[in-house]
């Protein structure tokens, strides 16, 4: 993707607002055939207009950007599916595959770090779970490393599903980026929902943070997680084969856990901690 460190009206350098705009109006994906990874495609040609105007900015994946550019793809063709981008159309996004493999993994949650090796008894790592639901996990099945993640918003509505390494979002999110390795996902109020890197081929690292689930919100730092219904903060924790990290709310049959927490208070959170979450995300903003 174009990364925008210029605004003067000459500079091929897209201004950052634009780009989410474009972003936005393309469903974070390439107009045509949805791909996350994209470029930044000028409809009228850049060297023509020499000029950024959102409505005349769209997304395409590199295979269709370079068919575009060798005249392999007509102009009108794009401009169409500028129209009516190919996410817009089902609300998500195409599955993405992602290329864990491995008979170890590794998942860091701000500091916090669990690792699994692969045993017969031992072939899952769940860093969160809340109310039986994985939020984060791996699953070593049949010599293949396999990611799972469900992040939800604050309406319980599914925002990210990586399910056994494809990768789907909804576009739904006030903005979604996928730079290299980093996933970046804000909410409608324009949080951090997720910062994620996808380090494989058998770790992942969360930076940053909104867990939520059923009332349920952690929070997470690149120096910890606080688990702000009760204030809990958790730092440079180290987990060696343990199935469960973090278990929240009941799970029947029981389960071996690092921290486990059956009954926590829901939908009542530390107003502090959020703030001070919100302060370091972003510093030039007053508390919400």
């Amino acid at each position: 993707m174009t990364k925008a460190t210029d605004d003067k009206p000459n500079s091929r350098n897209i201004p950052l607002p634009i780009q989410r705009e474009v972003r936005k109006h393309c469903g974070f994906g390439c107009v045509i055939c949805g791909l996350p990874l994209y470029e930044y495609d000028h409809l009228l040609g850049w060297a023509k207009v020499q000029r950024h105007s959102a409505e005349e900015i769209t997304l395409l994946c590199d295979r269709h950007h370079r068919e575009k550019t060798n005249g392999l793809l007509p102009d009108a063709t794009v401009k169409e599916a500028n129209a009516n981008p190919y996410n817009l159309q089902k609300g998500v996004s195409p599955p993405y595959d992602l290329h864990y493999d491995g008979k170890s993994c590794e998942i860091e949650i701000g500091s916090n770090r669990f690792t699994l090796e692969t045993t017969k008894e031992l072939s899952v790592l769940v860093p969160i779970m809340i109310d039986g639901v994985p939020i984060l996990a791996f699953i070593i099945q049949d010599s293949h490393l396999l990611l799972n993640v469900t992040l939800y918003d604050e309406n319980n509505d599914i925002v990210l599903k990586i399910n056994n390494n494809q990768l789907f979002y909804s576009t739904t999110s006030w903005d979604i980026q996928l730079v290299g390795q980093n996933l970046i996902i804000r909410d409608g109020s324009h949080k951090i929902l997720v910062d994620i890197v996808f380090d494989v081929p058998n770790r992942i690292q969360v930076n940053r943070g909104r867990i939520l689930r059923n009332g349920v919100e952690l929070l997470i730092r690149p120096n910890g997680v606080i688990i702000s219904n009760n204030g809990t903060q958790f730092s440079g924790a180290v987990m060696e084969n343990c199935p469960v990290g973090f278990l929240i709310g009941p799970h029947d049959p029981p389960i071996s856990a690092m921290i486990a927490m059956l009954k926590l208070t829901r939908y009542v959170h530390d107003k502090a901690a959020t703030d001070l979450w919100i302060q370091e995300q972003f510093p030039d903003r007053e508390p919400a």
